[in-house]
């Protein structure tokens, strides 16, 4: 068991350390496969083992089946891996009138070989940490359409392509203008507004100033919180 417990602390230490720290590991729903390797390696695995481990047993065939629960436990923390890897947190976009976040999974071959070659700066490679980027609407109006159109269908957004994205500090002009009151957002239930003002209260934030954005994941959203002055972040609160 402390084998399993090393080698999964190591794993995903490294990845939540690199990539994962908040709000990644809640917008990329990292903890529904971070639960079952864990479940497998540190509770199925031991679990079987103590089974198994009958001093009745042939030799060969208690390391038979030692072996086969070893295996089980290095698929799920293989598969764990690789798919946490897939989906790693990649950039934090502003894009339009909202945050969102975008993984590797998100990310097509050739749109990443396009960046890599047109906007190399901010182009994702193997060793990328996440990074706030504004992605706007490229200048040519055609092409602006065409990618509209594209994302209203369910097909790619601007925000998965790299080639356009444009620093951080260039998007904040856009970005103040779009800053609104809890209450304005339609994506947030009445019981979801009132815990995030308790929350900002709790930080001593008014809940009545148009200072934040919604942020989304998938299906999951966490409110940005920004100073209205420096446009500095200053929180990022979950709604549930």
């Amino acid at each position: 068991m402390s084998g399993s417990a090393i080698a999964l602390t190591l794993v995903l230490g490294a990845l939540w350390l690199g990539w994962y720290r908040w709000p990644g590991w809640y917008l990329a729903s990292a903890l529904h496969i971070v639960g079952i390797v864990v479940l497998v390696d540190l509770v199925l695995g031991p679990t079987l083992t103590l089974i198994v481990a009958n001093r009745a047993k042939p030799r060969a065939e208690l390391a038979r089946d030692i072996a086969v629960i070893v295996a089980v436990q290095l698929i799920a923390l293989v598969y764990g891996g690789l798919t946490l890897w897939r989906g790693r947190p990649l950039y934090y976009t502003f894009s339009m009138d909202r945050l969102e976040l975008v993984q590797a999974s998100d990310l097509k071959t050739d749109d990443i070989d396009t960046a890599r070659r047109e906007n190399p700066a901010l182009a994702p490679y193997w060793y990328s940490r996440p990074r706030w980027i504004w992605a706007p609407l490229p200048d040519n109006p055609e092409e602006a359409q065409r990618i509209v159109k594209s994302a209203a269908f369910g097909g790619t957004d601007v925000i998965q392509m790299p080639r356009y994205f444009r620093p951080w500090e260039q998007g904040l002009p856009e970005l103040r203008k779009r800053l609104a009151r809890v209450d304005d957002f339609r994506y947030f239930s009445p019981a979801e507004k009132s815990s995030l003002k308790s929350r900002l209260a709790r930080l001593g934030l008014a809940a009545d100033r148009a200072d934040a954005l919604v942020m989304w994941g998938g299906t999951r959203r966490v409110l940005a919180v920004f100073d209205v002055g420096t446009l500095e972040l200053r929180a990022l609160l979950r709604a549930d």
